[in-house]
């Protein structure tokens, strides 16, 4: 890992200080001292995350809903020993479902920074402890302490201060969540909430993902796959996805392509498929989708999903995507689709199961959106890629006038209009008889003003021009 960003911070004890000394020294009102004490040390570059922004005195930090709440926890995590967690009293579980409930709300408010004053006032260890010590047959409470702890990280993740997953990791977080994930396996919402916190603290941490995945993880992903036909799991979809994202600037390679590859192994990419099967009747398809891209990672991978009717399933959700005007299941399961094309095997699955025409038919009903166009374009660019057949077959079902009317429609979405120059470059490159269709119909024109109008376009316009056989594809 690359080395910490330097960060100037500052202890309460010394912004109330500051506070204090704007009222005594400069004779300051007490929201007028405590204002400039914000603004100065925000203009000096400290960063005040995590920080109670109150007048000292007069309660001032203690009067906090979340330190109040953390203040009440503790007291009782006090009184509970790891050891006995069958005896915690009955009282003590009431109360910790309160508490912990208005913690959860509390940094779960967006903007408000209590989940970084959580964190800096021993939250995250505080949530970690508690979650160790409460029984199992406490499932209500347990749940509480899980969505508290996803909460407090969730929250802070951003925060250039408030590492609350370094935090997490070396308060034993990782090894007592996938504990009682193992333990819990039974309980619906226990999952969700542990699942939820897998996700907030492996993004952008590779070490937490490296740690999650020497835990085995991954096979409690596909113990809760494989209940899917009972209860729905929103979490475990997110888990998957950032456990397999390269999201953290401070390594130099990842391993996320590794762990995929265990997931395929194991038959997590053949349980993604299965939950693509209720269709739009599941409430998460659209993460089922993403959580089985990041998946397919090789060829095999994806044929393995193809062999396991994952072609069919992604086609007759696009389907239904736009019969029922879904944009977002639209563009997901496109984007899904484009993945899996990039096995030859699959573009020829694709191919016959009538899947460009599908793909066209789709590109009608989402005529007004660029962004679903875009989409549409790019499987058919992967499918034709190498194949002039498929190109032939792709023109016969539209491409071409898709590509021409998308582009006339709308020249101002740049992504979209680079995406037809690529799929035209792919049209056009093995396949003579598509050059002069696609050039007869006035495309030569239409990918010059892309290339114009459009930095981002301009490689690819170029690409598209000289394989379309176009000597002065470079002016």
């Amino acid at each position: 890992m690359g080395p910490a960003k330097t960060v100037r911070t500052i202890s309460q004890e010394a912004f109330d200080e500051v506070v204090r000394e704007n009222m005594e020294d400069l004779g300051m009102d007490p929201t007028e001292a405590l204002q400039d004490a914000i603004d100065t040390l925000t203009l000096q570059g400290v960063d005040l995350s995590g920080i109670v922004t109150c007048v000292p005195g007069e309660g001032g930090v203690r009067d906090n809903p979340v330190i109040q709440c953390l203040d009440r926890l503790k007291q009782v995590d006090s009184t509970i020993s790891a050891t006995s967690k069958d005896r915690i009293a009955d009282s003590n579980l009431d109360e910790l479902v309160e508490l912990l409930d208005k913690l959860s709300q509390l940094c779960s408010l967006d903007g408000s920074g209590n989940s970084a004053i959580a964190t800096k006032n021993g939250g995250v260890e505080l949530l970690c402890s508690l979650c160790s010590k409460i029984p199992m047959k406490s499932e209500l409470v347990l749940a509480s302490a899980l969505k508290s702890l996803a909460s407090a990280i969730h929250g802070t993740r951003e925060c250039i201060y408030v590492q609350s997953t370094e935090i997490f990791r070396k308060s034993g977080g990782p090894a007592i969540v996938i504990g009682i994930l193992k333990d819990g396996s039974q309980t619906v919402e226990i999952l969700n909430c542990g699942f939820a916190i897998v996700a907030a603290a492996a993004t952008g941490n590779e070490v937490l993902k490296e740690l999650f995945m020497e835990l085995k993880v991954d096979e409690l992903i596909l113990d809760a796959l494989n209940r899917q036909n009972q209860d729905s799991i929103q979490s475990v979809y997110d888990a998957i996805r950032v456990l397999l994202t390269p999201d953290d600037n401070r390594v130099v390679a990842s391993q996320v392509f590794g762990y995929a590859r265990r997931f395929g192994k194991i038959g997590v990419a053949v349980a993604l498929v299965d939950s693509l099967r209720l269709g739009l009747a599941s409430p998460s398809l659209v993460s089922a989708s993403i959580a089985l891209k990041a998946v397919a990672v090789n060829d095999e991978i994806c044929k393995s999903i193809a062999e396991n009717g994952g072609i069919d399933a992604v086609l007759r959700c696009i389907d239904d995507s736009g019969d029922q005007g879904n944009e977002i299941v639209a563009k997901s399961c496109c984007s899904l689709l484009s993945k899996l094309a990039g096995s030859d095997t699959n573009k020829s699955a694709i191919v016959e199961k009538a899947g460009l025409d599908r793909l066209i038919r789709l590109s009608a009903r989402f005529s007004d959106d660029p962004s679903v166009l875009q989409e549409v374009m790019s499987i058919i660019a992967v499918i034709s890629l190498r194949s002039p057949d498929n190109a032939a077959r792709a023109m016969e079902a539209g491409a071409g006038d898709l590509a021409i009317q998308a582009m006339q429609n709308f020249p101002a979405a740049q992504q979209m209009q680079r995406s037809a120059c690529i799929m035209i470059r792919n049209l056009a490159v093995r396949n003579q008889e598509n050059r002069t269709i696609m050039l007869n119909n006035g495309i030569e024109k239409i990918i010059r003003n892309a290339k114009e109008n459009h930095q981002s376009c301009k490689d690819a316009a170029s690409d598209a021009l000289r394989d379309l056989g176009l000597n002065n594809y470079n002016s």
